[in-house]
C-alpha cells in the first residue's frame, strides 16, 4: 500500500511542471464526489455551503424507517481565495467534530494533452469535540487531533466519463491500542459517468491495509447520483460508511455491503458569489 501511495505521489509531482493551456473543465461537477473531495476547486470569491446527512443502516427495516430514524449531519463552508486555492471549515454532529482544510489546484488537464491530468493537493485537520471518557486522568488536547493529506489525480477521458486516484495518508494522534497504526496509507479511486445533462453516476472507494485499521473496520465503498439544478447540486448515495470526513470514512468504517449494513445519505450544495463578478 505504501509503494502504491508513493508511486502515485511522485507521478503527480513530476507532472505538475507541465505547462497549462486550454484547460478541461468540470472533470467532476462539484468539489465532493460522495464523501471525499474531487480535484475541483471553487472560483475566486465563491462560497460553497454544503449540508450533508448520513442515516442508519437500511437493514434496520420499517421500525427504524430503513435508517432514517438515525441521522448525523455535517454543515460546512468552502471558500475560493483564488481559483486554485480553497479553504473550508465544517462541523459534524458525529463525535461533535470540527474540521478544516486547505486545497490547492496544482495542475489542470488541457485539451491538447500537454497536461494529461488534473492534480489537486488537499490537507485537512479535525478536532474531536466529545467530553473526555475519563476526565480524572491527564488528558492532552493533541489527542483530539487528526490529519489527512491527499494528492487528487484525475482525468476526463470523455465528456461523460472521468476517473480519479487519491493517494492518501491519515494520521491519528491517539489510537485505541498499540496494535493500531497512527498513520494509515491508502489509495483511493473514484469515477463519474454522466447519464444525462443533469444526472451523473459517481462512486468512490479506498484500498486500506486491514492491519492498519483493526479487525472491526472495513474499506469504504460508496456509490450515488448527482442531480444538478440551477444554483444547487444534490448528491444522493449509498455507502457502508456514515463518516463525512476522511478520518471517519477511511479509517473507521464498520459497515459491510455483504451483510447489508448500508447507509443512505445526501449532500446539498449551494454556491454564493461573495466578491468579484457574478
Amino acid at each position: 500500500m505504501r509503494k502504491l501511495f508513493f508511486t502515485s505521489l511522485f507521478l503527480a509531482l513530476g507532472l505538475s511542471s507541465i505547462a497549462q493551456e486550454n484547460q478541461i473543465v468540470q472533470t467532476f461537477k462539484d468539489t465532493r464526489i460522495v464523501n471525499g473531495h474531487s480535484v475541483e476547486t471553487n472560483f475566486k470569491g465563491e462560497m460553497k455551503f454544503i449540508i450533508s446527512h448520513r442515516f442508519g443502516a437500511i437493514d434496520g427495516g420499517a421500525y427504524e424507517l430503513f435508517g432514517l430514524d438515525q441521522a448525523s449531519m455535517r454543515m460546512g463552508l468552502d471558500y475560493g481565495i483564488t481559483d486554485k486555492l480553497n479553504v473550508g471549515i465544517g462541523r459534524s454532529t458525529f463525535e461533535k467534530t470540527i474540521d478544516g482544510f486547505a486545497k490547492y489546484r496544482l495542475l489542470s488537464q488541457t485539451e491538447n494533452n500537454s497536461s494529461p491530468l488534473s492534480i489537486t493537493l488537499l490537507s485537512t485537520i479535525a478536532v474531536n469535540g466529545l467530553k473526555w471518557a475519563d476526565p480524572d486522568r491527564e488528558n492532552f488536547f493533541s489527542s483530539r487531533l487528526f490529519y489527512t493529506h491527499q494528492v487528487l489525480i484525475a482525468r476526463k477521458f470523455h465528456h461523460r466519463f472521468s476517473l480519479q486516484l487519491m493517494p492518501t495518508v491519515v494520521h491519528r494522534n491517539l489510537v485505541a491500542n498499540e496494535n493500531i497504526a497512527h498513520d494509515v496509507y491508502t489509495l483511493g479511486g473514484a469515477f463519474r459517468f454522466q447519464l444525462s445533462k443533469q444526472i451523473a453516476l459517481q462512486g468512490e472507494t479506498y484500498l486500506v491495509n486491514q492491519n492498519d485499521l483493526g479487525a472491526a473496520f472495513q474499506a469504504p465503498i460508496s456509490i450515488g447520483f448527482d442531480v444538478e439544478t440551477k444554483g444547487h447540486v444534490f448528491q444522493f448515495h449509498f455507502s457502508n460508511s456514515r463518516g463525512m470526513i476522511e478520518k471517519f470514512f477511511i479509517t473507521e468504517t464498520k459497515g459491510s455491503w455483504g451483510k447489508g449494513d448500508i447507509h443512505f445519505g445526501f449532500n446539498i450544495t449551494r454556491d454564493f458569489r461573495i466578491r468579484g463578478p457574478k
